[in-house]
């Protein structure tokens, strides 16, 4: 099971923005897509975090904080759907 936190750093690794008016689904679709690019792997997508972060430490935390309320959002929506 995928957990929020890896999830956010998936969604962090996309062109998506925090000023994009995304629907929940476009949301999930495009976290959906970045793993299938990955191999499935969350890792690929943390290893990206982290060097982001060290290079653009100015920048991680906004976008970090958005990927993780944003996925939060997304996916509590769907699982209050199901």
């Amino acid at each position: 099971m995928i957990t929020t936190t890896e999830l956010a750093q998936v969604l962090f690794t996309t062109t998506l923005q925090p000023s994009d008016r995304l629907s929940a689904f476009q949301i999930r679709d495009a976290v959906d897509e970045r793993l299938c690019s990955c191999g499935g792997d969350p890792a690929w997508c943390a290893a990206y975090v982290a060097q982001e972060a060290g290079d653009h430490p100015e920048t991680y935390v906004a976008r970090m904080r958005w990927a993780l309320d944003t996925v939060a959002g997304a996916y509590d929506s769907a699982l209050a759907a199901a």
